[in-house]
């Protein structure tokens, strides 16, 4: 009989049925299918008006440090905040990774909106208007109620996006844009206004995409760029008035991996 192998002190497992060998196996793996899909993630913008908050710094600036640091105080508050790095400083000597010459380009146009004669760094924006007394101000104040309602879903795939967007006033003209904004960078600087520097920064735009000028209710789609584990990541819509450029609503959605 083959139970006498035992006195040769192996053991040899019991043989399963094919069938059964399948179902140990699909137990296994479930668990771990469902571990690795994202999570449902998706919010609706509230009655207020959320604030819009943009600084235009640069790694190349040595005055920029203090205001990229006020920046990151905002986390966990109820404001879109977006740091875009700006190019025109890259010629000192110190090249920003994080510069975009459409980041410039966009600081430009706010200025021309505003009638305003020069561009400068470090600039804070608020809901399209320059803000100087930032230092002083309450950057989370809502000021009005909203101009439409926002709600952002992410898909499955966890770069895809889609947002409801309805104005309140179904004849007004808005127009829209996206930014995806990261956590947790940091630099160090060997040459330029801040050599030596290690600068942290908070709020990073890592993409910005105008999505053009709508009229009543829209169904809008984006494509993030691929999430980084060690860089939270915040993805924005904001909806403006085509003729005052102010802001009508904002929403800023994190997503868990």
């Amino acid at each position: 009989m083959t139970t006498r192998a035992s006195t040769h002190g192996t053991h040899k497992p019991p043989v399963h049925p094919p069938w059964r060998r399948a179902g140990i196996a699909i137990v296994w793996l479930l668990p771990i299918a469902s571990m690795a899909a994202p999570l449902a993630c998706s919010m609706t913008s509230g009655a207020q008006r959320t604030p819009v908050i943009e600084l235009y710094t640069s790694e190349g600036c040595s005055s920029c440090p203090p205001a990229d640091k006020w920046l990151s105080t905002l986390k966990g508050k109820a404001v879109v905040a977006q740091a875009f790095h700006v190019a025109y400083w890259d010629y000192i000597g110190w090249k920003d990774r994080f510069a975009s010459p459409e980041f410039t380009q966009r600081q430009r146009d706010q200025a021309a909106t505003q009638g305003l004669n020069s561009i400068y760094t470090p600039q804070l924006v608020r809901d399209g208007l320059d803000w100087r007394n930032w230092r002083q101000g309450s950057a989370a104040q809502a000021e009005g109620p909203a101009g439409a309602t926002i709600t952002l879903r992410r898909s499955a795939d966890n770069i895809s996006f889609e947002a409801q967007v309805q104005p309140l006033d179904p004849n007004r003209r808005w127009s829209a844009y996206w930014t995806v904004t990261e956590h947790g960078h940091s630099s160090q600087v060997k040459a330029g206004e801040n050599a030596g520097e290690t600068l942290q920064h908070d709020f990073v735009v890592r993409q910005y995409v105008p999505v053009g000028r709508y009229t009543g209710k829209q169904t809008l789609q984006f494509t993030a760029i691929p999430q980084q584990a060690d860089h939270p990541r915040q993805v924005n819509l904001v909806l403006s008035d085509v003729q005052t450029n102010a802001p009508l609503q904002a929403v800023s959605l994190q997503c868990p991996m």
